[in-house]
């Protein structure tokens, strides 16, 4: 069993095969982009409805750090797609400072 890649005959070829796997690199990008938007999401909701009386028994800053580190997830990922204005996903994703302030900062263990 060989691993070499197959043998292109023409600079079309080459060409053709380039441009598809370009595409599907954008499109995982994309897909990326998309499951770390949720997770920032899911951990914004999450505080809000510890702060509405509706969260369950869990630490307000352990949430506040998990939304921080899902908020850098997202901005890394951005990045690396050329995306740089960190503002305007603030505003989209409506984050609170606390959580920008909190970003990049890994949960606490679970201690059980």
């Amino acid at each position: 069993m060989s691993l070499r890649p197959p043998r292109l005959t023409s600079r079309t070829e080459a060409g053709t095969a380039y441009d598809a796997l370009q595409q599907e690199m954008l499109q995982e990008s994309a897909s990326a982009l998309g499951r770390l938007g949720r997770a920032l999401e899911a951990a914004l909701a999450a505080i809000e409805a510890f702060d509405a009386g509706r969260g369950a028994d869990t630490d307000r800053r352990r949430l506040v750090r998990q939304a921080g580190t899902a908020l850098w997830h997202l901005v890394v990922q951005r990045e690396a797609c050329g995306l740089r204005s960190g503002a305007q996903l603030y505003r989209d994703y409506r984050v609170p400072q606390e959580v920008i302030n909190a970003m990049g900062m890994e949960p606490p263990a679970d201690r059980r």
